[in-house]
C-alpha cells in the first residue's frame, strides 16, 4: 500500500510540497501522494474542544482580556500573555504551536492572512464536529449532544478493521460522549473518556492515575480535567504503542461555556505544553520516532466578544476553525496564506477533509461514504 499512489482527487494536503488545491467542502478524498509520506506509520489525531482561530493565530483577545465580566484577573493574564504584536502574543501563549509547528510544520486557518478553514456541518457545535472529523462528512441527522451511538464508521473504525491496524487504534477524550461518537462496542476502539479509569493490563502510572482521578473533582458533570485525558493517552502510548492515537482535549470549550476567560487560556497555554509533550515522547521512542505524524484541528470555533461564550449556528464566527501538521514528509512551510496557496491552488479547507488525511499519511485510501437518506451539507 505505501507505494500506492492515490487516483484522482488530492486531497488539500500536498504532503511534500507544502501545497494546496483548489477544494471545496465535498473534498475529502486523497489523489496522490508522494512517497515521502509514507514515511509516516503512525498518526496522532489531537482536537480542541472549541479553541477559537482567533486565539490560535493572535493570542489573547484585548476585547475579552479588558472585560472584567470574562476576565477576573486581568493583572496576571496581562503579564503572562499580553505583548503588542499577534505574534508576540501568540508565542506566549501557544509556544509549541509557534515555536515547533509553525517551523516544522503547517498551519492553517488565519483568516486575517486569507488562510480559511470551515466546518462543514450546520449544527456548528460538538457531536456533528467530531462527527465530521472522524467519518469525513457532515451527518444532518445528527442534532444533539445526546449519547446516541453513531451509526457511522469513523475512520478509526475503519482502520481497526485493516489487517494492519487491528487492535493497534485507541482514543481518549475528556467529554464523556466519545464512547458513543467512536461507536466503542461496535467498532472495537478502546475509548477512555469522560471519568472512566484504565482498566487493561495496568502499569503502575495507570493504577496511579486512577486514584487520583477518582479523588479529584471536576467543574462539570460530563468532562473530566484535560490532565487525566492526557496522561492515560502518553502512558498508554508508552505501554501499547498503537499507530492511530486519537486524542480529544476539552477543558478549553468548557471554561467559554463558564465565561472564564482567565482558565480558558490557561487551560489552552497547558494543552499546548501537553501537546509538546506527546511530540517530545514520539521523538525519544524508537517506535515512534521519526514515523509518526499529527494532525491537531478543533470541533467548531466560537463567536467574538460578548458571543464569544457560545458556538452553533446562530453563533457568528463559530463555524471557522483551524488546523495544524507536523512530522515526517510534512515539509515545514509554516502559516498559510493567501499569497502561499495563490489563486490557481487556494480555496477554503474543511473540517471533513481530517479523516482522509489521517488515512491518506498513513498510506491508506479512505473510501468512507454518505449512508443513504444522509445528505452532505455544502
Amino acid at each position: 500500500m505505501h507505494s500506492k499512489i492515490f487516483a484522482e482527487r488530492f486531497l488539500w494536503l500536498m504532503i511534500c510540497v507544502g501545497g494546496l488545491l483548489g477544494c471545496s467542502s465535498q473534498d475529502t478524498e486523497p489523489i496522490s501522494v508522494t512517497e515521502t509520506a509514507f514515511k509516516v506509520e503512525n498518526v496522532f489525531l489531537i482536537t480542541l474542544d472549541g479553541f477559537r482561530w482567533e486565539e490560535m493565530f493572535s493570542g489573547v483577545d484585548p476585547w475579552l482580556m479588558n472585560n472584567p465580566d470574562y476576565t477576573s484577573d486581568l493583572k496576571e493574564i496581562s503579564a503572562s500573555y499580553w505583548f503588542e504584536t499577534p505574534q508576540e502574543r501568540r508565542a506566549a501563549l501557544m509556544p509549541f504551536f509557534w515555536g515547533v509547528i509553525a517551523k516544522e510544520g503547517q498551519l492553517f486557518g488565519n483568516r486575517t492572512l486569507g488562510s480559511e478553514v470551515n466546518v462543514s456541518n450546520d449544527q456548528v457545535f460538538s457531536y456533528p464536529g467530531y462527527n465530521e472529523i472522524l467519518t469525513g462528512f457532515a451527518d444532518s441527522t445528527i442534532t444533539s449532544n445526546d449519547k446516541i451511538p453513531n451509526h457511522n464508521i469513523t475512520v478509526l473504525e475503519w482502520l481497526n478493521a485493516q489487517p494492519d491496524f487491528q487492535g493497534k487504534v485507541a482514543a481518549f477524550g475528556s467529554w464523556d460522549v466519545f464512547p458513543y461518537i467512536i461507536n466503542e462496542e461496535r467498532s472495537g476502539v478502546p475509548v477512555n473518556a469522560g471519568f472512566e479509569s484504565a482498566n487493561t493490563d495496568l502499569t503502575e502510572r495507570e493504577i496511579w492515575l486512577n486514584q487520583m482521578q477518582s479523588e479529584t473533582p471536576s467543574p462539570w458533570a460530563t468532562v473530566r480535567l484535560d490532565v487525566f485525558t492526557h496522561n492515560f493517552a502518553l502512558e498508554y502510548a508508552r505501554k501499547a504503542h498503537p499507530r492511530m492515537v486519537y486524542v480529544s482535549y476539552g477543558e478549553t470549550d468548557d471554561f467559554a461555556h463558564d465565561k472564564d476567560y482567565d482558565q480558558y487560556l490557561r487551560s489552552a497555554h497547558r494543552t499546548d505544553q501537553m501537546i509538546a509533550d506527546l511530540w517530545n515522547f514520539v521523538q525519544s521512542d524508537p517506535v515512534y520516532k521519526g514515523k509518526t505524524a499529527f494532525v491537531i484541528t478543533t470541533d467548531h470555533g466560537r463567536g467574538s466578544e460578548d458571543r464569544w461564550i457560545g458556538h452553533g449556528i446562530d453563533w457568528k464566527g463559530s463555524e471557522q476553525i483551524w488546523m495544524a501538521l507536523i512530522g515526517p514528509g510534512i515539509e515545514g512551510t509554516g502559516e498559510a496564506t493567501s499569497e502561499a496557496t495563490g489563486e490557481a491552488r487556494s480555496g477554503r479547507l474543511y473540517q471533513n477533509q481530517i479523516a482522509a488525511t489521517v488515512a491518506g499519511l498513513l498510506g491508506k485510501d479512505y473510501q468512507n461514504r454518505v449512508p443513504v437518506g444522509v445528505s452532505v451539507l455544502k
